[in-house]
């Protein structure tokens, strides 16, 4: 086993900034033979891929200390400290601090709910990513009905925009070319600040600021939430990708208020339209939760109508978290559930099949995310998986002109522009 320390990631874009960010302050502490897990609690699943992935390392490497920290390790710390693997739990406040590390306490995990500021953390580099992840917002405000997060990760509090600045601009310096705007609710951005400062505002002003930048992406959006200023941003500003993910969970408007979400069905439609009007070769996805207690035939129905007008979709079957509103609601059989998942994943890989081929003979920007067996994979500005042949030199996170020539089962092929 390498001495310097290691991060193993579960879950978000967020949790892949933070988890740099723990990696250069292990680094900086000379930690060795020593593992930290950066959990998730988004779904149950998540939580169990974490366990799991602690034992099996565990046994490959029985001498190394390992530390967990993240959102799971935050809401319930007791599932890792009854670990026989596991030597030491930090909150996701003490895993930023470096006096954390070399404590002999074994459980470090203060009250999340008390922190009112959000600290900023600079990082020097993403390494084996070709795009970087700037974090500009953390925490949650909200409460919906399925979801543990807000327990993690506290209420909404936002970075300065002179600090998104000087993290952007370091990023730069060093060759990155692709930045993605991230947080756990970054439409909620700037409401704890002098002014509230709104997402689309504070974009408008990075961008202006920074005209070298020529690629940014958002992380997930409330089709609720897009502020003016974010709406003529997507309508006119090149420099914004055109890929937009929302933060959907259901199409049936019964469904979207059992879960307490901001939305109902026809905000989504409204987004959709208003998108495909502004910024028509956009491509659009969602996050689905299929199975959410109450969701009868009926329910499932407005919701697979929803998913058939989207481009790219992430489908989970619903898993109900102890303590929460919606483990008290009347739960659909897990069978059913099996069944429904099966279909909504049928219905997105149609829809992503329609995406791709909406592209075949068109010129595409690429990025490259890495060089393998002599072929180059990347995404596209639309963020499709696409693959050529290495003929280029390139190295990974180089932009490349491409001719898109075909599909290739759920990427697509290019050539380079002639």
């Amino acid at each position: 086993m390498s001495k310097k320390p290691e991060v193993v990631t579960f879950g978000c874009r967020l949790n892949t900034f933070e988890s740099q960010v723990i990696k250069e302050i292990a680094e900086k502490q000379n930690l060795e033979n020593t593992v930290i897990f950066n959990t998730c609690a988004v779904t149950k699943e998540a939580e169990r891929q974490a366990r799991q992935a602690i034992r099996k390392y565990k046994r490959q490497h029985p001498d190394a200390k390992i530390i967990v920290t993240g959102c799971s390790a935050q809401i319930n710390p007791n599932k890792y400290t009854t670990l026989p693997e596991v030597d030491q739990v930090l909150g996701n406040i003490e895993k930023f601090d470096p006096a954390s590390y070399t404590s002999e306490n074994s459980i470090l995990v203060q009250d999340i709910m008390e922190i009112k500021k959000l600290a900023f953390h600079m990082v020097s580099n993403f390494e084996g990513k070709a795009r970087a992840f700037i974090q500009i917002q953390n925490g949650c405000n909200h409460r919906c009905t399925f979801c543990t997060i807000p327990y993690g990760r506290g209420n909404s509090r936002s970075i300065s925009l002179e600090q998104i600045k000087d993290q952007i601009q370091q990023l730069m310096d060093d060759g990155y070319k692709e930045f993605v705007l991230t947080g756990v609710d970054i439409t909620d951005y700037g409401l704890d600040m002098p002014g509230t400062p709104t997402l689309g505002q504070t974009i408008k002003r990075l961008l202006d600021i920074l005209p070298d930048m020529k690629r940014l992406r958002l992380s997930s959006l409330d089709p609720s939430e897009i502020d003016t200023d974010l709406w003529e941003l997507i309508a006119t500003e090149s420099r914004l990708l055109p890929h937009f993910h929302l933060s959907l969970q259901a199409g049936d408007d019964m469904i979207l208020k059992r879960m307490k979400r901001r939305h109902l069905r026809q905000h989504v439609f409204d987004f959709l339209a208003r998108v495909r009007t502004t910024r028509p070769d956009a491509v659009i996805g969602a996050d689905i939760i299929v199975g959410f207690p109450t969701e009868t035939e009926e329910r499932f129905e407005n919701t697979r109508d929803v998913v058939r007008q989207l481009d790219l979709l992430h489908i989970f079957p619903f898993s109900a978290h102890d303590n929460t509103p919606a483990s008290k609601m009347p739960q659909v059989p897990k069978k059913t559930i099996k069944e429904r998942a099966a279909i909504l994943r049928q219905e997105a890989e149609l829809c992503l099949q329609r995406t791709l081929n909406r592209f075949v003979g068109k010129n595409e920007i690429l990025l490259v995310e890495r060089i393998e067996d002599g072929m180059i994979y990347g995404k596209t500005n639309h963020y499709l998986s696409c693959q050529m042949l290495d003929f280029t030199g390139c190295q990974t996170g180089d932009v490349l002109n491409v001719t898109i020539i075909k599909t290739n089962g759920n990427m697509l092929e290019a050539t380079l522009q002639r």
